[in-house]
């Protein structure tokens, strides 16, 4: 059954400068000679020149800009596709969806585009999904891991993987094939430490933290008892005056939050309330949400007043904050220092002193994400679910169990690992991969 022609808006609805429709399937060339005017009047189309024109409905024009036919298989989807560059205003951009629609084009559905692409063999599935990893991309590193698994990272990962379990099944094979030949408990043996092997190999692979970082960034969580310089520290970091600084103890009864870069990672800040004894309700609800923070921060920054010392709310503060990641952080070390305090990064939020050296540790503790070879959520809850068949191949093996049984689990991880790349797939695992993507992708 031919595929329907579809088409979408391939860029952010909205007010701007060049808006994109993109077409695909069959009818591509037919519609857009239908509906595109060029100015040379030239009738030949050249695949993937670029021509200046009017968009026609009938005899009314609707908009002037550029159109270009990519015919297959040099296309994104490897079908005929056409594109129209027109003026990006959403009464321009509903009038020529709309002559589409009467001309009987199908409105694409999410990830349409690449879903085609996918099955008309241009991408793998895992590539597939790098497209919408480098839309979404956060920093520079998401976008590098992205663009890796763009060009095959975690498939030739997973291919490797996969020609070494079927290196692992041929082994079984044979030694079920010719039991006169070859002993099944030697041949257990020695396949026993491949397929651990394998599964270690896959789970190392599996960097669920740095993969959550990749996506959302590293949740910073900034603490400490009133007027430490908590506000103060937010805005130096973010070099803006997000936060209300004032020698009144307590004014910051909510969360603040902010966003910046370091080292190509998105860092989230949130500076909370001061921790102490209040009697004041809203100050409390504050001190709570402080202290619902600590357990879902990546990493936690907990200020002392430096010219101050330690004092008991101090010493609350740093009990709270020891069961998770954190660092110490002096501020206010322009002034003059106390000696008894512990060690930490001794920074002026006044003067930015010690910034430098604050940031360091900050994208210390974020480490290297995406450097793994797998960075997909979804390609990494499969790599596991691979990796625990073949732990109990290796287990049954070690059990003495017919290699037969063996098998079936050796089978159950091939077949699972098949799900990263695409060579096994169900239409409910294409519907879950693409609609996840934005309409016109």
């Amino acid at each position: 059954m031919e595929a329907q022609t579809i088409a979408a808006l391939a860029t952010p609805p909205g007010r701007g400068g060049i808006a994109i429709i993109r077409i695909s399937g069959t009818g591509a060339e037919g519609l857009l000679r239908g509906v595109f005017v060029p100015a040379d009047q030239d009738p030949e189309y050249h695949s993937h020149l670029l021509r200046y024109g009017k968009i026609m409905q009938g005899d009314e024009v609707l908009d002037e800009g550029m159109a270009v036919l990519m015919r297959a298989p040099r296309s994104y989807t490897r079908e005929d596709v056409a594109e129209i560059h027109i003026h990006a205003g959403e009464y321009s951009v509903e009038r020529v969806l709309g002559l589409l629609w009467s001309l009987g084009v199908t409105p694409a559905q999410p990830g349409e585009f690449t879903k085609r692409a996918f099955l008309n063999g241009r991408v793998d599935l895992s590539r597939a999904e790098a497209v919408m990893q480098l839309i979404n991309a956060t920093g520079q590193r998401s976008a590098k891991a992205a663009i890796r698994d763009l060009q095959g990272g975690s498939s030739a990962f997973i291919r490797q993987a996969q020609e070494d379990l079927l290196d692992i099944l041929a082994g079984v094979a044979a030694a079920l094939d010719y039991p006169e030949e070859i002993d099944e408990g030697e041949a257990t043996e020695g396949l026993h430490h491949k397929v651990e092997k394998l599964a270690s190999k896959l789970l190392a692979a599996c960097d669920e933290r740095g993969a959550r970082i990749l996506e959302r960034g590293l949740e910073v969580v900034i603490v400490g008892k009133p007027n430490v310089g908590k506000s103060s520290l937010l805005n130096l970091l973010l070099k803006e005056e997000r936060a209300i600084v004032t020698e009144e103890a307590g004014t910051t009864r909510d969360i603040v939050r902010g966003s910046l870069m370091m080292d190509g990672i998105r860092i989230n800040l949130s500076d909370t309330a001061g921790i102490r004894q209040s009697t004041g309700q809203v100050e409390q609800m504050g001190i709570m949400r402080a202290l619902q923070a600590l357990e879902s921060a990546d990493l936690i920054l907990a200020v002392l007043d430096a010219a101050s010392g330690l004092s008991d709310e101090d010493e609350d503060v740093l009990a709270r904050v020891r069961p998770y990641q954190h660092l110490l952080i002096l501020n206010k070390d322009d002034l003059q220092t106390q000696a008894d305090l512990p060690l930490g990064i001794r920074i002026s939020a006044k003067t930015g002193e010690g910034l430098a050296e604050l940031r360091q540790a900050i994208t210390a503790v974020a480490g290297q994400p995406g450097e793994g070879a797998l960075s997909n959520a979804r390609h990494m809850q499969l790599a596991r679910r691979a990796a625990d068949s073949l732990h109990q191949a290796a287990e049954a093996m070690r059990q003495g169990a017919p290699l037969d049984l063996c098998a079936v689990d050796l089978h159950e991880a091939l077949y699972t690992l098949g799900e990263v790349t695409g060579d096994q797939v169900s239409q409910d695992l294409l519907d879950r991969v693409f609609t996840r993507f934005c309409v016109g992708k």
